[in-house]
C-alpha cells in the first residue's frame, strides 16, 4: 500500500510552503482539505492564504517564529473558508521549519509537513474541544497585557522577581520559579520562588559545561521543555537526583534573551502534568521575553543608582571633626532627572586661623555635568578657603576658576569642526555639553567662640536665623552675582553674631521651590516647620518642670529631617504652590547651631523666662532699596505681637529713621532691635546709629512738605524715645509696649 493512499484514508495532506519563492506545493488530499480539487498542485501562497480563517493567519508566524527559535514542530489548529466566508473544517497543521540562506544572505524557511482534518466532537460525547479563539485566547491575551504591564514596572531586580513570582498564567500556572544569570563561564541562581531557604545551594555556582537543563539552555539559546520526569531522567540524569527531591512532574528552561544576547535562563516548574502545546510555549516565551528585559532594565538602573550614589557621596564632605560650642547638620537630597547626582553641593571647611567655613552652592542644572562641575567647583572653594583668604576673595577666585572652566569647555576640543563630534545628535549632545554654566554659592566664615559669622554671598538665597525663642528672621545679607558671569566680580562680605541658642539655616533654591512654590510662599512652608516645636529634644511642647511660656527648641538632625520631609513628604504633593508647574530640584541644606542654655542641641536647662529676641541691620549708603529688608525684618522680629497697630507704627518709624540716616549724614545706619518679656506685655526697643553728631530735631513741616515729620511720628507712635550721643555719632531709639496679653502661649 502506498503512503499516500495510506494518508488519505486518515484524511491528512502534505504540503511544502517555500517561503523564498512565494509558492506552495500541496498533494491531492491537502487540496482537497484547503476546499480545492483533490490533485496535486503548486499554487502561489495569497491563494492558500485566502483559505484561511484570517485571525488563524495572523497566528501562523508566530507560531513558525517560534519552532524555528527552539527547533521544533509547527503546531496549528486552522479554520478553511470556503469562497463565501463559510468555515468548511477544521485542521491540524504539523510542520517542521527548514532555514535557508539566499544568495543575497537573507534567511527564508520552508515548512514541510501534513494537514489533518479534526473532527468536530458530537454532543454528548467526552472528546475535547478546544476552540482557536474563545476565552482561553482571550484570557491568555490579558494575562500577557498584565505581566508586561506588571514587569515594565519593576525598578529592581528584587521588584522583577516578585513579579514574576506572581504571574497566574492561563490554565496552567507553575508553582516553582527560577532566574538564573550568567557570569561568565558560571551560571548561578539570581532568584527563586516556591522552594525552601537553601534550596538553591546545589545551583548557586556551576560551569556553563554543567550537564544541567539551565546550562544547555544558556548554551545553545534554545528552550528545553521536559513534560515528564522521565524525559528529565532521560535527557539530564546527571542533574536528576538533584530535581527529584523538588517532587515536579514537568519543567520549561527558557532562555532570557535581549539583543540577541542570552543573559540567562528562567526555570518553570509544575506539579501537574504540562504538555507544553504550542499556545502553552507561546506563552511561555513571551513571557521568557518580557521577563528579560525587565531584568535587563533593573540591571541598568541598579547600576546607575550605584554608581551615581557612590559618586555624588564620594563629593560630599563628612561634617567633623566636631566644633565645641556648635552643632551641624546637613542634608543632600538629589531629584533631578531620576539620576543620583546634582549640582548642589554643600562643605565645611577648617581654616588656618582656627575658624571654620561653611559652603553651601549650586551650579545650574542637574545632570551629569552639573555634578561634574560642582566637583570642580567644590575642590577650588576649599583650596583657595584653606590658603586663609577672606570670604570676598574666596568667591572672587572661585568665580574667576569657574568663568575659565567654562571658557574652555565652551571652545573645546572639536573647534576646528574636523574631528570629534560627527553629526546630528552627537553634535547637539556636545553643544549642550559645552554650553557655559553658572553657579549661586554662599560662603560663611565662622568664629566658635565669638558666634562671629562673616558672609559672602554670589546670587544664593540669604540665610534665615531660628531664635532662642522660636522666631525665624531672614537674615539680609550683601551679595554679588552668580558664579561664573563676570569672572573679575565683587562681593561684599556682610557681618553679624550668631547668638547663643539660634540657629542658623542655609539652603539651595530647590529647597524653597519644589513643588511649585516661589521665593515668598516656599519660606512660609519653612518657616512652619522652623517655627514649630513638634521637632524639640525633648518631644513635648513644654517640657517638665518648665516654666510657663518656656519653649524648647529643636534637636538639629530631627530638625533637618522634617524640612526635607516638608519638601519631599507625601503631604507636599497636595500642597502645592502657585506656580503652574512643580519646579523639582536638587536640595542641600546645612543647619548650624550655636550651643546655649536654650539650644535643643545641647542638654536643655530649665529657664523660666522667654529669651530675648534682637536682630541687627546694616543699611548702607549705596543700598538704599534693603530699607524695604529692614522693615521686613520688624515685621518678621513681630510676627506674634498682639497689636497690629503697634506693628505698622514699629515699622513706620524704623523706615523713618533708616531714611533720615541715609538722606542727613554721609554714613550707613545700623538698625538694632530687640524684644523681651513675656507674651502680652513685651517692650521692644529700636535703635538706629549713624556717624553724624547732628542730632534730630521737631520740625514744622506744611501739608506739601515732603520731610521734617520723624520726629513728630516718634513723639505720637513711640511710648518714649530719645538720643543718646556715643563717642562718633548718636543712636536714635524708641521704645513700645505690647498693650494686651494673649491667652496662650501660640506655637510660633
Amino acid at each position: 500500500m502506498r503512503t499516500e493512499d495510506v494518508l488519505a484514508a486518515i484524511a491528512t495532506g502534505l504540503w511544502r510552503w517555500d517561503n523564498a519563492s512565494g509558492t506552495v506545493t500541496l498533494d491531492g488530499e491537502a487540496a482537497r482539505l484547503l476546499g480545492l480539487p483533490a490533485e496535486p498542485v503548486v499554487l502561489p501562497e495569497v491563494s492558500v492564504r485566502s483559505r484561511f480563517h484570517p485571525v488563524d493567519w495572523n497566528e501562523i508566524n508566530g507560531i513558525v517564529n517560534l519552532a524555528v527559535a527552539e527547533g521544533t514542530l509547527a503546531e496549528a489548529r486552522l479554520r478553511i473558508m470556503d469562497v463565501d466566508g463559510r468555515v468548511l473544517r477544521t485542521v491540524r497543521s504539523r510542520s517542521k521549519p527548514l532555514e535557508s540562506r539566499s544568495a543575497d544572505g537573507r534567511v527564508d524557511y520552508e515548512l514541510i509537513g501534513t494537514i489533518q482534518e479534526i473532527a468536530e466532537p458530537q454532543p454528548g460525547t467526552t472528546a475535547a474541544h478546544t476552540p482557536i479563539t474563545g476565552d482561553w485566547r482571550r484570557s491568555r491575551e490579558a494575562f500577557l497585557l498584565d505581566a508586561g504591564r506588571a514587569l515594565a514596572e519593576a525598578r529592581s531586580t528584587a521588584e522583577v522577581l516578585r513579579v514574576a513570582a506572581s504571574l497566574s498564567m492561563p490554565g496552567f500556572s507553575p508553582d516553582g520559579l527560577a532566574v538564573f544569570g550568567v557570569a561568565g563561564e558560571r551560571l548561578s541562581i539570581v532568584g527563586h520562588h516556591g522552594h525552601d531557604p537553601g534550596d538553591e545551594e546545589p545551583f548557586t555556582d556551576m560551569l556553563l559545561e554543567t550537564d544541567y537543563p539551565a546550562a544547555e539552555v544558556v548554551r545553545t539559546g534554545r528552550a528545553i521543555y521536559l513534560a515528564t520526569p522521565e524525559d528529565y531522567k532521560r535527557r539530564f540524569p546527571a542533574a536528576w537526583p538533584l530535581a527529584q527531591r523538588f517532587d515536579r512532574v514537568s519543567w520549561a528552561f527558557l532562555p532570557l534573551t535581549v539583543a540577541g544576547r542570552t543573559m540567562g535562563a528562567w526555570m518553570a516548574a509544575f506539579r501537574h502534568p504540562a504538555s507544553f502545546s504550542p499556545d502553552e510555549r507561546s506563552v511561555l516565551t513571551t513571557v521568557a521575553r518580557m521577563l528579560a528585559q525587565a531584568l535587563q532594565r533593573a540591571g541598568v538602573a541598579e547600576s546607575e543608582r550605584e554608581l551615581t550614589t557612590g559618586l555624588q557621596r564620594s563629593m560630599m564632605p563628612q561634617l567633623g571633626p566636631e566644633i565645641p560650642g556648635m552643632q551641624i547638620a546637613a542634608r543632600y537630597v538629589p531629584t533631578g532627572g531620576g539620576l543620583q547626582v546634582g549640582g548642589d553641593w554643600y562643605d565645611m571647611i577648617p581654616l588656618p586661623s582656627g575658624r571654620f567655613a561653611l559652603v553651601i552652592g549650586d551650579v545650574q542644572g542637574h545632570d551629569v555635568r552639573a555634578a561634574g562641575l560642582m566637583g570642580q567647583l567644590r575642590i577650588a572653594v576649599r583650596a583657595y578657603a584653606s590658603e586663609g583668604h577672606r570670604p570676598d576673595a574666596v568667591l572672587s577666585r572661585a568665580s574667576r576658576f569657574l568663568a575659565g572652566l567654562c571658557a574652555t569647555q565652551e571652545s573645546g576640543p572639536y573647534e576646528d569642526g574636523g574631528t570629534g563630534v560627527g553629526q546630528g545628535s552627537v553634535a547637539d549632545l556636545d553643544a549642550d555639553f559645552q554650553s557655559p554654566r553658572f553657579a549661586t554659592c554662599l560662603y560663611v566664615e565662622c568664629d566658635p567662640k565669638t558666634g562671629m559669622l562673616e558672609v559672602a554671598r554670589a546670587g544664593h538665597p540669604d540665610p534665615a536665623i531660628r531664635m532662642t525663642d522660636g522666631t525665624v528672621l531672614m537674615r539680609p545679607t550683601a551679595g554679588g552675582l552668580p558664579l561664573g558671569i563676570v569672572p573679575d566680580t565683587d562681593y561684599p562680605t556682610t557681618r553679624f553674631t550668631l547668638e547663643p541658642g539660634e540657629t542658623m539655616m542655609l539652603c539651595t533654591d530647590g529647597l524653597i521651590e519644589t513643588g511649585g512654590h516661589d521665593l515668598d510662599t516656599g519660606w512660609a512652608r519653612l518657616r512652619a516647620v522652623l517655627e514649630s516645636d513638634t521637632h524639640g529634644s525633648g518631644g513635648a511642647h513644654e517640657p517638665e518642670g518648665a516654666g510657663a511660656g518656656h519653649f524648647q527648641p529643636p534637636h538639629l538632625e530631627r530638625l533637618a529631617d522634617l524640612l526635607v520631609q516638608a519638601v519631599h513628604g507625601p503631604s507636599s504633593h497636595h500642597t502645592t504652590g502657585p506656580l503652574a508647574d512643580r519646579r523639582e530640584d536638587d536640595i542641600a541644606v546645612v543647619l548650624l547651631c550655636r550651643e546655649g542654655d536654650d539650644c535643643g542641641c545641647a542638654t536643655p536647662l530649665t529657664h523660666p523666662a522667654r529669651p530675648a529676641r534682637r536682630t541687627v541691620l546694616t543699611v548702607a549708603q549705596a543700598e538704599p532699596e534693603r530699607i524695604a529688608g529692614a522693615r521686613r525684618q520688624v515685621r518678621e522680629l513681630l510676627h506674634d505681637w498682639a497689636d497690629a497697630d503697634q506693628v505698622d507704627s514699629a515699622v513706620l518709624m524704623v523706615s523713618e529713621m533708616v531714611t533720615n540716616v541715609l538722606m542727613h549724614t554721609d554714613g550707613d545706619a545700623l538698625l538694632v532691635a530687640e524684644a523681651v518679656g513675656e507674651l502680652g506685655a513685651r517692650r521692644l526697643r529700636v535703635e538706629v546709629a549713624d556717624g553724624s553728631d547732628e542730632l534730630p530735631h521737631k520740625r514744622h513741616p506744611g501739608e506739601m512738605s515732603s520731610s521734617g515729620r520723624g520726629v513728630m511720628l516718634m513723639e505720637m507712635l513711640a511710648d518714649t524715645w530719645g538720643v543718646d550721643p556715643q563717642g562718633e555719632g548718636k543712636s536714635i531709639w524708641f521704645e513700645l509696649h505690647e498693650q494686651s496679653k494673649t491667652d496662650a502661649d501660640p506655637v510660633p
